[in-house]
This record gives structure tokens, sequence and C-alpha cells, in this order.
């Protein structure tokens, strides 16, 4: 099935009051369970089910209209600057636009704000595309529930699917080729006091971007071959950890998982390294601070940056070793009504 078929799927009996403008946000994802692996590229089919855990206030702030009649090209705005139709940045968003245009001439103005570094590894791209389809069912009046519009938001990057909820927030891979069953759901569990430090070692662009980095790991890498069961596995004890208030269990899983899916880029040809002298620090550190009595655990996702997994009352601790890190309480920062499925 083409995207736009799928899309049109999706959208059959989604209802139509088009307003002037939409505006919408959704928050960055950490994946705890990763996604790394496709069973389908056009779709954005996962290989397998993953869980994350979204932090509410940083992410992307989109409002998208539709551009004036007589416009022959969308124009497109990150953080208040306009950008070159040619970039990559602009032609991934127009390609993604491209699926809802009412007609082959319509044109949109989109005007997006990221308080997260772009493509640096902290899933700017997820809540970006996530932002993106709860602004276009807001300026289209689709008045979709969370597990639609985490359909469509897939279509621009797997990861957004997540991004379309707060909390904790379980993807399903699925089985059907076509994509029906492959959706986002938020789980019911709140933990008040989990913290997510993040610890931002670069800011820069990523040389190899996770989809060329994901094909070339499922590809070369002979490690990949166990990586889906190594998914299941972690998955199941992960919902439980998350049930039971396991934060042992739960912090011990994210850590292993995450240093699984970067030993299969370590694997490929040529491997892939993601991480800098700074993030090998940081994983000394946080095992320093393990050993020395304060439990904090670390997951990277396809980048340099360390976020790091503890609890309130650990929390001097760890800025103690890690005083530049920004500290985000998912489940103390208000329910945004923006990324909430109706």
């Amino acid at each position: 099935m083409h995207r736009r078929e799928y899309v049109h799927e999706v959208l059959r009996d989604a209802a139509r009051a088009e307003q002037p403008e939409g505006r919408a946000f959704a928050p960055v994802n950490i994946a705890l369970c990763k996604y790394w692996g496709k069973r389908e590229e056009e779709l954005n089919l996962p290989q397998c089910s993953s869980l994350s855990i979204s932090l509410g206030p940083l992410g992307t702030e989109t409002v998208v209209r539709r551009a004036d009649a007589g416009a022959t090209e969308d124009r497109v705005e990150l953080n208040g600057a306009c950008v070159d139709a040619s970039t990559p940045f602009a032609r991934r968003l127009c390609a993604f636009l491209d699926l809802f245009r009412p007609d082959p001439g319509a044109r949109f103005e989109v005007s997006t704000k990221n308080n997260v570094p772009t493509a640096a590894g902290l899933a700017s791209s997820a809540s970006g595309f996530a932002a993106l389809t709860l602004a276009l069912d807001r300026l289209f009046g689709w008045k979709l529930a969370g597990p639609p519009l985490s359909q469509l938001a897939r279509l621009g990057s797997g990861s957004a699917a997540r991004s379309v909820y707060d909390g904790f927030v379980l993807w399903h891979a699925g089985r059907d080729p076509g994509g029906a069953d492959c959706l986002a759901e938020r789980l019911p569990e709140v933990w008040p006091e989990l913290r997510v430090g993040i610890l931002t070692v670069c800011a820069e662009a990523k040389e190899t971007g996770s989809t060329g980095g994901m094909n070339r790991t499922a590809a070369t890498s002979v490690l990949f071959r166990e990586w889906a069961e190594r998914c299941r596995v972690d998955l199941q004890l992960l919902r439980d950890a998350i049930r039971a208030g396991d934060f042992t269990r739960f912090g011990a899983t994210a850590e292993a998982n995450a240093m699984s899916m970067h030993a299969t880029m370590l694997d490929a040809r040529p491997p892939l390294l993601y991480w800098r002298a700074e993030t090998v620090a940081a994983l000394h550190g946080v095992r320093e601070l393990r050993d020395a009595g304060t439990e904090v655990y670390a997951t990277i996702d396809a980048g340099p940056n360390v976020k790091l997994l503890f609890r309130e009352r650990d929390e001097a601790g760890v800025r103690g070793r890690f005083p530049d890190m920004d500290v985000i309480a998912p489940f103390r920062q208000p329910r945004n009504d923006s990324c909430s499925p109706r």
C-alpha cells in the first residue's frame, strides 16, 4: 500500500470542518525499549514494538495555514527563520504535506519551533511530525482520536507515533502488512517521582541520520538478528516494571536495551558510532554514582546525547555529578491538551 492510500484509509470517516489555522504542541519522547529497524519502508512499519516516556514541555510547537491563492510553493519557517525549499528539512516536511493536500495546487505555510536541538538525537523529528499532524487535524477539523493520529504521524517519522501523547507510550508494531494495527497508545500508569535528566553532549546535526543508520545496521549487523527477541523480552520487563512501580527493574532494563541497540550499530559494516568522548564519560559517571548508592540509569538514542533516569529523591545526588543537566519531571507537568487523544 502506498502512503496516499494509507492516509485515505485513516481519514475515510474523519470529519471535515476547515479552520483558518491549526496550532499544536507535541513533546519529544525518549524510547525506553528502542525502535531500531523496519519491517516495511513505505509505511514506516517497525520490526518491533517500542515503549517511551514523553518529556512534557520539551518539544515542538507548529502552526499551519493554507497559503494565499497563487502561491507556488510551501513556506516553511523553523525557529523564526525561513527555510530554503531545497534543504533536506524542507523537502522532508513538504513531502509529508503532499499526503494531505486537498488538491495538487494547494500550498501551506508552516511555522515550527523546537525548544530542543534539531537532528541531534533528541527526537526533534518525532515531536516535529507529531506536532504537524496534530496541527493539520485542527486545520482540517478531522477530530481524530489518538491512535489514528499516531498512524498519520508515523508516516513522517516513525517515533512521531509516540509523540502524539504524553506520559508512558506503547507503539505497537502490529502484523498487518497494510499497517492497520500499527499504532500507539498511552499507558495509564503515572509516576510522579520519575525524573529524566538531559545531558546535551553535542547539539549539532548528526552526520548519519537515524533512518540511514537503521538501514545500514539492519542490512549488515550480525547482532541485529537477535534484536527482535531482545526487544520482545525487554518490552515485557518494562511493562511489568511500570505496572509494579519497580524502578530498579525499569531503569536497568531501559539501560540494557539502549546498550544492546548501540551494540548492533557497532557491529554494522562500516561500524556506526554516534557517541563522543563525553558520552562515554557520562556513562562512567552513571556507573560510579550507582556504585556509590545513587540509583540512576542511562539511555541513549541514535545520537551522542545521554538521558538519565532517576527518582526525585536522588535528584540532588545526580545533579552533584552532572550539574549542567536539564531535569524534566514528566508527570509533574500539566497534561498538554495539544497532544491528548480525544
